[in-house]
């Protein structure tokens, strides 16, 4: 069994459009038939993001934590309580590639680190693109850790000792962990997500938070804009 763990906390807005897309990549045909589940893990969740998520197919848990460590964790014991092999981790504000699940184990390796892609810059002025578009390396070999898109045999992850209870950067941790284990490590750009720019971000320090910083570097200092940047902050 397959399995693809969302932790989600008050996301209504996006989590219709992230399950239908895992849903499709859980269903792909070149998967052979094996069964794959998508895991929903309500974190303080005061929204409606729990009856979407079930309305298009989620197998959805709930915890207390607002914690997204602890979240990407407790969906992972799930999944491996099931029987999953292979547990795929994603964003509520992400959508997989219909082939997503396919392209991580077409790398046949111990885990799968894979690159992201924006859906939308109106949040941010022309610059951020820009910048995002110059240092950013979308190829295979890149060094790039999204928790928007990895993947990790239940093997290698039971290995590493899973996702540390961290507010952040839980997804380099467990990366740090698989390469202190001896994991095999895929860093490739086949398998392929879209996630969002938003500036109401969930994660302090996850990737709208980047971008956030890199647009405080291109905004007049006094400007409407900066001052809206440093509120968001």
């Amino acid at each position: 069994m397959l399995a693809i763990v969302i932790p989600a906390h008050n996301e209504a807005l996006h989590i219709g459009v992230c399950v239908a897309a895992a849903r499709r990549a859980a269903d792909h045909h070149q998967l052979l038939g094996e069964a794959a589940r998508v895991i929903v893990v309500l974190d303080s969740c005061t929204d409606d993001t729990g009856d979407i998520a079930r309305a298009f197919g989620a197998d959805v848990t709930s915890i207390d934590a607002r914690n997204v460590g602890i979240a990407r964790a407790y969906g992972a014991e799930r999944a491996l309580a099931l029987g999953a092999r292979w547990l795929a981790f994603t964003d509520a504000d992400t959508t997989v590639a219909d082939d997503w699940l396919v392209r991580q184990l077409d790398c046949r390796a111990d885990a799968v680190c894979g690159v992201i892609g924006v859906h939308d810059w109106s949040p941010h002025i022309g610059a951020v693109r820009e910048h995002f578009g110059r240092t950013y390396t979308d190829a295979d070999g890149h060094r790039h850790i999204h928790g928007a898109n990895m993947g990790v045999s239940a093997k290698a992850y039971v290995r590493a000792g899973g996702f540390p209870p961290l507010e952040s950067s839980e997804d380099v941790a467990l990366v740090e962990a698989l390469v202190a284990s001896g994991a095999q490590i895929e860093w490739s750009a086949a398998p392929r997500v879209l996630t969002s720019a938003r500036t109401d971000f969930r994660a302090k320090k996850g990737f709208g938070a980047t971008l956030l910083e890199v647009s405080k570097r291109y905004l007049p200092i006094g400007s409407d804009a900066a001052d809206s940047a440093a509120i968001a902050a």
